[in-house]
């Protein structure tokens, strides 16, 4: 698992890059801030039902939640069924809000 910072993802965002962003958090929480990743609780991840995103196995793979804890556990878990690239956004969203708002 890489780490990557919030302030390196938004110059990739802000630069359009295409990127596979992964959220894996609760609803509630995706209600509240989304910074527009495709949507798969850690739930859904340990219990590795991760169809919607298979075709990303060989891709990179950006991962976040709010403190960057769940979305380091999510690397871990994509990491040992095959996801080749996976990153995990330190600080998670708490510290992209403090950053960007």
């Amino acid at each position: 698992m890489n780490i990557i910072t919030s302030d390196a993802l938004k110059a990739r965002m802000d630069a359009g890059e295409q990127l596979h962003l992964l959220d894996v958090r609760e609803p509630s929480e995706r209600a509240e801030y989304n910074i527009g990743g495709a949507f798969l609780p850690l739930g859904q991840i340990r219990n590795m039902e991760v169809d919607d995103i298979e075709d990303w196995k060989d891709s990179e793979v950006i991962v976040y939640c709010r403190s960057g804890n769940r979305s380091g556990q999510a690397c871990m878990i994509l990491e040992q069924i095959g996801f080749t690239n996976v990153n995990n956004l330190s600080g998670g969203m708490l510290e992209w809000q403090a950053k960007f708002g």
